[in-house]
């Protein structure tokens, strides 16, 4: 009976905390290979730049990115996920930082370039963050899935669209 109750709690935290981050960001899906793949093709970042992605869920794009040369940041609401990418990511553990945060706290101004697989409300939001914090500087977005509205995506490849930040460039 103390197994199964165990389980129930185990089952019951889950829910919970699911149902909490959903409020505050967007449910955890897995970004599939391709796209991981994709997105760091359309970043073009090189070895040594740093990569900051915003809901970084289960640490597999941190994984890869710091195979790469990366060096990278995750921000993640669920803890659960924050646990499970901290030991994922163990091997690159001078490469990867994985932060149990909410996205809005992120200083952009040090990151080259973003990877993001939000929800639509969360897109216009991101658009003004960014151009607050990155004045002058420019900033590669890979965004799966999601437009961010008014911005027109440089390059789209699969299921990620490329928007540069770069105001001497673009004037945006």
């Amino acid at each position: 009976m103390t197994i199964l109750s165990i389980f129930i709690a185990i089952v019951l935290a889950i829910f919970l905390l699911s149902t909490f981050v959903i409020l505050f960001g967007a449910p955890y899906v897995p970004t599939l290979a391709k796209s991981r793949d994709d997105a760091l093709q359309l970043l073009a970042l090189k070895p040594g730049q740093t990569l900051y992605e915003l809901g970084s869920g289960d640490g597999s794009l941190l994984v890869e990115a710091a195979a790469r040369g990366l060096n990278v940041v995750g921000y993640e609401l669920n803890p659960l996920l924050v646990l499970l990418s901290k030991f994922r990511t163990r091997r690159y553990k001078k490469k990867v930082r994985v932060v149990w945060g909410n996205l809005w706290k992120a200083d952009f101004s040090k990151a080259d370039g973003i990877f993001i697989f939000q929800i639509d409300r969360i897109m216009n939001k991101l658009d003004a963050k960014i151009k607050t914090e990155t004045q002058g500087k420019q900033l590669r977005v890979a965004s799966h899935a999601f437009k961010i509205p008014g911005k027109r995506p440089a390059q789209k490849r699969g299921a990620v669209l490329l928007y540069v930040y770069n105001p001497v460039a673009n004037g945006n």
